[in-house]
């Protein structure tokens, strides 16, 4: 059964960092690529990054809201995906989904190719 579990969530003023972890158990984690979604109140869940699997070329690959701020790494021995978040904003509020998924790289910003979730993780930026 495959498992997801993230953590470091917290509530931090604009401009601030947080780093966000996921770790996977159940799957061959090198197989799979691992992202991260958010979903802010009444609005749709949202691609937030994704790291490719090695055997997909192992790239990592940004909404353009995040690029430049936030940055995923994965410890393929560890089974674990991070999320380091920097200079954030208010807008970055929301619940943050570790996700696993096979899709086609052409495929990995949609939600729908992702089965395996996490519970989620509240992160909140206020001033």
């Amino acid at each position: 059964q495959v498992q997801l579990a993230e953590s470091g969530g917290g509530l931090v003023e604009p401009g601030a960092s947080l780093r966000l972890s996921c770790e996977a158990s159940g799957l061959t984690f090198r197989n799979y690529h691992m992202a991260w979604f958010r979903q802010a109140p009444g609005k749709d869940r949202e691609f937030v990054a994704v790291s490719a699997r090695p055997g997909s070329g192992g790239n990592s690959y940004y909404a353009d809201s995040v690029k430049g701020r936030f940055t995923i790494s994965r410890d393929n021995t560890k089974k674990m995906v991070h999320l380091l978040m920097n200079d954030l904003k208010a807008e970055d509020t929301a619940i943050y989904y570790c996700a696993s998924s096979k899709a086609a790289l052409s495929a990995i910003r949609q939600p729908g190719m992702y089965f395996n979730w996490g519970q989620g993780t509240q992160v909140t930026v206020f001033s």
